[in-house]
C-alpha cells in the first residue's frame, strides 16, 4: 500500500470556545493537484497551518508521507513548500537573499543554495529582478516570488493558499502553465482559491471546507457533472442546499 502525501484524521483545532475546524478527515495521494475550497473564515488556512506547524491541533492527528506533523516536525516540515496568500517577508529584503533565507532555514549549505537560487530565479522567472527589493516588485513579481520561496527546498508538497490572488490574467495563465509542470513532474499540489475557474481547470480532487466541517469531498467531474460548473455547486454546497 502506497503512503498518502496527506492524511488527517479528526482534526480539530479551537481557539477558546470557537471552534475553527470541527473534526475534519480527508486524504491526499502523492502526485495529486488537490483543491481546498471554503469561503472566508470556513477553516481552509487554519487547516493549512495545521499542516505546516504553524498553529497547533487542538485534536485528532495529521500526517506527511507517513510522518505525524507533530511528533515528527522537523522532517514534515522539510516535505512541505509553502506559497501564503500574506507576505511575511522582510520588505527591504532583497529578491535572491530572501531565497537564501529559506535555503538557509532548511539547512542548505553556501554553494547548495547559491546554486538552488539561480535555478529557482530562472523556473519562476525573476533572474533579471534578483537584487531588487521585495517592497519593489510588481504584485504578479511578489506572488512569483512567494512560489520561488516555497521551491527553495525542492518540497514534495507544495500548499498554495491564494497564489494568484490581485495579479494580471497574463500572470495567473504563466503560473497555471507552469504549475502544471510541476505536478507532471510529481510534486503534489494543495491549491487553495476563490478563484474557482483554476481550480477547476487545474485540480483532479477537490475538498470544500464549510463552517468547520468538510462539506464536500470528491474528483473534478463529480462537481462538474451534467454541463454544471465548479462555482455552482460550490455555491449550492456553501449555501447549505442540498448537493
Amino acid at each position: 500500500m502506497s503512503t498518502h502525501a496527506l492524511e488527517i484524521k479528526n482534526l480539530k483545532k479551537s481557539y477558546g470556545k470557537n471552534v475553527a475546524v470541527d473534526g475534519i478527515s480527508f486524504s491526499i495521494e502523492q502526485g495529486e493537484f488537490f483543491g481546498l475550497l471554503g469561503p472566508n473564515g470556513a477553516g481552509k488556512t487554519t487547516t493549512i497551518h495545521c499542516i505546516t506547524g504553524i498553529g497547533t491541533i487542538t485534536s485528532g492527528s495529521i500526517s506527511i508521507l507517513g510522518l505525524d506533523v507533530v511528533k515528527e516536525y522537523r522532517e514534515t516540515r522539510k516535505k512541505i513548500g509553502l506559497s501564503p496568500q500574506d507576505y511575511n517577508v522582510d520588505i527591504f529584503a532583497k529578491v535572491w537573499k530572501i531565497l537564501d533565507y529559506a535555503g538557509g532555514y532548511y539547512g542548505m549549505r553556501k554553494k547548495e543554495r547559491m546554486n538552488r537560487i539561480e535555478k529557482v530565479l530562472a523556473e519562476c522567472r525573476l533572474t533579471e529582478h534578483k537584487e531588487k527589493a521585495f517592497q519593489h516588485l510588481s504584485g504578479g513579481l511578489k506572488r512569483r516570488l512567494m512560489l520561488a520561496r516555497a521551491l527553495m527546498h525542492d518540497p514534495e508538497i507544495l500548499i498554495l493558499d491564494e497564489p494568484t490572488a490581485g495579479i494580471d490574467v497574463e500572470f495567473r495563465h504563466e503560473l497555471w502553465e507552469f504549475l502544471r509542470k510541476l505536478n507532471k513532474s510529481g510534486k503534489t499540489i494543495i491549491l487553495t482559491s476563490h478563484y474557482l475557474e483554476e481550480v477547476e481547470l487545474l485540480c483532479s480532487r477537490i475538498g470544500i471546507i464549510h463552517k468547520g466541517n468538510l462539506a464536500a469531498l470528491g474528483r473534478k467531474d463529480e462537481f462538474v457533472k451534467d454541463g454544471k460548473k465548479l462555482e455552482d455547486k460550490y455555491l449550492i454546497i456553501t449555501r447549505g442546499e442540498h448537493f
